[in-house]
C-alpha cells in the first residue's frame, strides 16, 4: 500500500548533473530507509544510494560516491538523487523503492525513470 512514482529522467551530457525525484504516497508512516537502484542494459539491477527516513543517514555505492547526493523532504514524502559529473556508464532505469520497518527489506517500487548519459 505503498506507491512510488520517479521523475525526472532525461538526456544529459557526460559531466552534466540532473536530479530525479521519488514521490511516495499511500501508508509511508512506518517508511523505515529509502533506496535509487538502477540497471543499466544487459546488467543485473544495483544499488545505487539510500537514506534513513527519520535521521537521514546515507549510504552510496562506490560507484556513485562523491558524486550522487541523496536527500528527502519528509513533510513532502519526496527523496531525491542529485547526481552530478554524470558518466556515460551511469546511463540506466533509475528505481525508487521503500524499505518499511516491518523486516520485510525492499518491498515497493517504482516505475523506474530512464537517465541516459551521452559522450
Amino acid at each position: 500500500q505503498v506507491q512510488l512514482v520517479e521523475s525526472g529522467g532525461g538526456l544529459v551530457q557526460a559531466g552534466g548533473s540532473l536530479t530525479l525525484s521519488c514521490a511516495a504516497s499511500g501508508r509511508t508512516s512506518r517508511t523505515y530507509v529509502m533506496g535509487w537502484f538502477r540497471r543499466a542494459p544487459g546488467k543485473e539491477r544495483e544499488f545505487v544510494a539510500q537514506i534513513g527516513w527519520s535521521a537521514g543517514i546515507t549510504y552510496y555505492a562506490d560507484s556513485v560516491k562523491g558524486r550522487f547526493t541523496v536527500s528527502k523532504d519528509i513533510a513532502k514524502n519526496t527523496m531525491t538523487l542529485q547526481m552530478n559529473s554524470l558518466k556515460p556508464e551511469d546511463t540506466a532505469v533509475y528505481y525508487c523503492a521503500a524499505n518499511i520497518a516491518d523486516g520485510g527489506g525492499y518491498a515497493y517500487w517504482g516505475q523506474g525513470t530512464q537517465v541516459t548519459v551521452s559522450s
